[in-house]
């Protein structure tokens, strides 16, 4: 009986102490939403010496009772600065990409026309922006992907240190959108950042370049194609597209030869031995050129002119200016990259991919969406299977993985 009730008394204490911690947390959580609650009411006076009607307040922050963790996560990582020049091209510039921009093309013709007419920006161009950043539109009807753009940077606003300046700064440009009528609240959704519709804009960007390119009163970046495109051609011009100019082009670098950092003319670069890497001539020799090795002298070399610069104002990445300009291109009929990248594995085509990913569910290793995007998930599938089969588990979407798979 004395050892009985000693069990009991422990398996009473043992469920105390949980209820403790259960308590505790919930506690913890009341406090946090509180302290936040009390900021939205504090940042009101802000966002009023803003310009922002005390109606507009109210309506941006209805239904915002606590801030979305999840915002705080994604903001650890940005693939544009953290993943390999390789994988992040991979991901991006693939036969689905140039297919579907193909497609868009003949779809927005007349649309890209007038918008290249009144802005100057290559039709291409524009398709590739739209495809990095929202996957022609896809992305926005993924409930998992798009956010409550008040509640995320009221986030990053609240909780987020490093962010905690933009955070405010957009939050206070998004209600002035809300404010303008171009969208309404329930409307008023983008990424973990805030980022804002077809072409991703952050909300102080979106008031300083939206275009209402389709005449319908509202500049409607969410609903509106014309208006998405026409938004970044803007965005392009303001900051100095040069019209009827490539991004750069693929050079082949004599061997052995170091070159100083900085900008030359064509004319001087090909004096110093760099060639197209098609063969062809440059067309203009006088046109100033950065050379970028973005994989080390053994992947792809590149010029890089003014207009590679410019796209940079859209997303500060050399990755990102990189992949724009490589899908334009192929959008265009380029053949891609005469110099594959310096990657560690064998590659695979972009339905071999989906392939991986469909072999790696039905063996229980991934559980995510089957597209040929290798993230972090379809990364830790192919780990666990790699060291299930006594291999080097680097992750990497190899056709030697692909060929063992396709023996189980």
């Amino acid at each position: 009986m004395i050892e009985a009730s000693s069990a009991l008394s422990k398996r009473f204490c043992m469920i105390a102490a949980a209820a403790g911690l259960i308590l505790s947390l919930n506690v913890n959580n009341a406090s946090a939403d509180a302290k936040f609650q009390a900021w939205i009411a504090d940042f009101r006076a802000t966002a009023m010496a803003s310009g922002i009607s005390a109606a507009t307040y109210k309506r941006a922050f209805a239904g915002v009772t606590e801030i979305d963790p999840e915002v705080l996560e994604k903001a650890k990582f940005q693939p544009e600065f953290t993943a390999p020049v390789w994988d992040y091209i991979d991901n991006r510039v693939n036969e689905n990409s140039v297919a579907t921009g193909r497609e868009m093309a003949k779809k927005y013709s007349r649309w890209l026309g007038a918008i290249e007419k009144s802005f100057g920006v290559d039709r291409n161009i524009l398709l590739a922006i739209w495809s990095m950043e929202t996957n022609y539109g896809e992305i926005m009807k993924r409930d998992d992907v798009m956010r409550d753009a008040v509640r995320s940077l009221a986030t990053l606003a609240y909780a987020d240190p490093r962010r905690g300046k933009f955070g405010r700064t957009q939050l206070i440009a998004a209600m002035k959108i809300l404010q303008s009528g171009d969208i309404d609240r329930s409307h008023l959704t983008g990424s973990w950042a805030g980022a804002l519709g077809h072409t991703q804009f952050i909300p102080t960007s979106y008031i300083a370049y939206a275009v209402d390119m389709d005449g319908n009163g509202k500049r409607d970046i969410w609903n509106s194609v014309p208006d998405a495109l026409a938004t970044a051609a803007n965005l392009l011009r303001k900051n100095g597209w040069q019209s009827g100019q490539t991004w750069g082009y693929e050079v082949v670098l004599p061997a052995g030869r170091k070159f100083p950092a900085g900008s030359k003319s064509i004319a001087e670069w090909q004096q110093l031995g760099v060639v197209r890497a098609n063969g062809k001539a440059f067309p203009n020799g006088s046109v100033k050129a950065t050379l970028k090795v973005p994989d080390g002298r053994q992947g792809p070399s590149f010029l890089m002119t003014k207009n590679f610069f410019v796209l940079k104002n859209y997303n500060n990445a050399d990755k990102y200016a990189l992949g724009v300009g490589l899908l334009a291109d192929q959008i265009a009929g380029s053949t891609g990259l005469r110099q594959d990248w310096n990657r560690p594995f064998t590659p695979i085509t972009m339905k071999e991919r989906e392939e991986l990913q469909h072999h790696l569910t039905e063996l229980g290793y991934y559980d995510g969406k089957v597209d040929g995007k290798i993230g972090s998930g379809s990364r830790n599938a192919i780990q666990a299977f790699q060291t299930r089969m006594g291999l080097d588990p680097d992750g990497h979407p190899s056709k030697e993985v692909l060929t063992i798979l396709r023996k189980k």
